[in-house]
């Protein structure tokens, strides 16, 4: 179950943070997930991979530009540093609460839960002890319709490359927070809205998928503007500051090194969105159709 709960964790990030507002208009006919950065005092150009955290091996492609674009850069940036041992052990801590879910809810909310919970395979007492966010992550293990030893990692498989490669690796932010973002977002009751949501989450992540394969924007824009998964707060707290926060960092980061960055695909695009954030800044971000 706990394993089950980081992959889940790590996908119900990818699902959360495909959620973006309108693209802007230099963005909304692109069809890519790669985008170069240039201009603005670097000498050489950075680049910017949307990812989908967790995929079936056979959904699983990278693209022969990404795996070039990760060549040419000196610098591997993901959100959090997986190559970090405190971060590990944060994810590991995130897991953990200080007072049981059974203890924040009334019986018959209890009840209600430990029903819900069966559509996971588990139980209201296998999972009391675990954080609100750890609950939160059982949504995805819905959006990943294979088991656990047939998934991969996106960001995982180009960290090993990175690796071999003896490329620095680090990290945009730390795992507190992402778990603070998650936290302020989604309260245990929204916790457990999301995860009556089982079904339908598993139906977007199947078309989310698709269009993330075909480079597809328009479509993914579509697919992840429905409110029932994300309102503009948690739109706010999961996205928009985080992005905020990370192009602040960007800059002498892409000054120091020619850098990979890899991000959930909905970090890109939209009025808070990477790209626009970096174009305001007065750099270059276009897309890269081949490399």
């Amino acid at each position: 179950m706990k394993n089950l709960i980081k992959l889940g964790f790590a996908a119900v990030l990818s699902m959360n943070f495909m959620a973006a507002s309108a693209q802007n208009k230099n963005t909304e006919n692109e069809n890519s997930l790669l985008w170069e950065v240039s201009g603005n005092g670097l000498s050489k150009p950075s680049y910017i991979a949307g990812t989908f955290h967790i995929l079936c091996n056979k959904d699983f492609d990278i693209k022969a530009k990404t795996w070039n674009a990760l060549n040419q850069a000196e610098n591997f940036v993901m959100e959090i540093n997986y190559t970090d041992q405190n971060e590990m052990a944060a994810m590991q801590k995130m897991m953990a609460a200080d007072k049981k879910i059974s203890e924040q809810l009334t019986p018959s909310e209890a009840t209600e839960l430990d029903k819900v919970l069966a559509d996971y395979g588990t139980t209201l007492k296998n999972v009391d002890t675990q954080s609100p966010q750890a609950l939160y992550a059982l949504v995805a293990t819905k959006a990943i319709p294979c088991p656990p030893n047939e998934v991969k990692m996106y960001e995982i498989e180009l960290l090993k490359t990175a690796l071999k490669s003896k490329k620095s690796v680090n990290g945009l932010e730390k795992v507190n927070d992402q778990i603070y973002a998650i936290g302020e977002a989604y309260s245990l009751k929204e916790v457990i809205s999301q995860l009556k949501l089982g079904n339908e989450y598993a139906i977007a992540a199947k078309k989310m998928t698709e269009a993330f394969k075909n480079e597809n924007l328009k479509d993914l824009d579509q697919l992840i503007k429905d409110p029932k998964f994300m309102n503009k707060k948690q739109e706010k707290l999961v996205l928009t500051d985080r992005n905020k926060k990370w192009v602040e960092k960007m800059p002498e980061i892409m000054k120091a090194q020619s850098s990979f960055f890899a991000v959930g695909s909905g970090h890109l695009w939209g009025e808070n969105g990477l790209i626009n954030l970096l174009q305001a800044k007065g750099y270059t971000v276009k897309p890269v159709s081949s490399l």
